[in-house]
């Protein structure tokens, strides 16, 4: 990214939402490319969404007609990474549809400036996204979303050349556009979440505990840069995911009395990859998944940065979220069951996760300990 976006990037988030009429001229001025937007002020203000609703939907989960219900750790986090993903290829086709739209309004056909547009006039709409934290609040996310239209209204005439008496039509085909655009974000990445494996958990339900965040519960525009470097990475495509087979070849033919039974995987185009394998010994067996989020760990690695913990107990067993050694891990166990899970991300990168049933929780635990860090961490290119 450039210097300039590096060095502006929070005073040019408030002026988009607090002043986006006079900041307007400064940006047409600008030569910043289409790939430095990107990666430099979309990425960063992109995952705010993903990764609120993550956290939010984890906390409280996900409420639809009246029933309550929790995402599996791993599910809500594949979710938060390819929405995130997808955000970013919808930004890219909405710019170039307000590109191919303006001179069918009178105005000028601008790839460079269209960017511009699109990225900066979604500044309040992405920032609404931090309201995922708190379902109940999601409306405020709405109306800031709404105050986008009139931010890429102010910004028509310098950017697009549009005339005074076209910039309504312009804007509301654009507006239009997009949401038709983030309906297929949510479509997409629940598709592809649930193709691959991960829905809900077994027994979830309302859920209640403790979520600890330091920094008085705020993510903040400097941690989100951080996060995006690595992200950046993977879209520019410096980073691409591990190959599925790879990934497999790590999974052992036993771990202790238990035998592989089956094994599967898949890829995402080059974006993340997924191996899992069966294991049985007697009435037991586990699935032991090893999933590649390439460049897009970032997100979990802005929980982790936070060291996000979260906590329930009761007579039946336990559920835990916690950050250990800069890393996330997950571990749930239920005694009426003896079901349980155990994961836990690796270099940021990768998540190793241990579920099903087992005669304890600290199988499931050696069962994650068989992939090494080190093997992971050499598969990295």
């Amino acid at each position: 990214m450039t210097d300039t976006i590096k060095s502006g990037f929070v005073e040019r988030v408030k002026a988009m939402v607090m002043r986006p009429k006079d900041t307007w001229p400064a940006i047409a001025a600008e030569s910043t490319t289409p790939g430095e937007l990107l990666t430099g002020y979309a990425a960063p203000l992109a995952a705010i969404g993903p990764v609120a609703g993550f956290i939010g939907g984890q906390l409280f989960g996900t409420s639809m007609f009246g029933v309550t219900y929790k995402a599996s750790f791993l599910g809500a986090l594949t979710g938060a990474v390819l929405t995130f993903i997808i955000s970013l290829i919808g930004v890219v086709i909405l710019a170039l549809l307000a590109d191919w739209l303006a001179p069918r309004f009178g105005g000028t056909a601008d790839r460079r400036s269209a960017f511009r547009l699109v990225i900066y006039g979604a500044t309040a709409s992405w920032l609404g996204g931090i309201f995922g934290l708190i379902p109940a609040l999601a409306v405020l996310g709405v109306l800031l979303a709404l105050y986008t239209l009139y931010v890429i209204y102010t910004g028509i005439g310098p950017m697009m050349k549009v005339p005074d008496d076209k910039r309504a039509g312009y804007a509301l085909v654009t507006v239009i556009a997009a949401l038709l655009l983030n309906i297929t974000v949510g479509a997409v990445a629940a598709t592809v979440t649930g193709a691959l494996g991960f829905g809900r958990s077994a027994g979830d339900g309302e859920l209640s505990g403790g979520l600890k965040i330091p920094g008085v519960g705020t993510v903040d525009a400097v941690k989100l840069e951080e996060a995006s470097r690595q992200a950046e990475a993977a879209a520019s495509g410096q980073q691409v995911a591990v190959k599925p087979a790879e990934l497999q070849a790590l999974l052992p033919a036993a771990i202790g009395s238990y035998q592989r039974t089956a094994t599967q995987s898949a890829a995402m185009g080059g974006m993340g990859s997924t191996a899992e394998a069966t294991y049985t010994a007697g009435d037991k067996s586990f699935t032991l998944k090893i999933v590649d989020m390439a460049g897009l760990g970032a997100i979990a690695g802005i929980g982790a940065a936070m060291g996000v913990e979260e906590s329930k107990e009761d007579a039946d067993g336990y559920e835990r979220i916690t950050t250990t050694g800069g890393q996330m891990q997950v571990e749930e166990w239920s005694k009426t069951d003896s079901r349980g899970k155990f994961g836990q991300m690796v270099v940021s990168r990768f998540m190793v996760e241990a579920e099903g049933d087992a005669a304890s929780i600290d199988e499931l635990k050696s069962a994650v300990a068989k992939i090494s860090p080190d093997d992971l961490a050499g598969l990295v290119k």
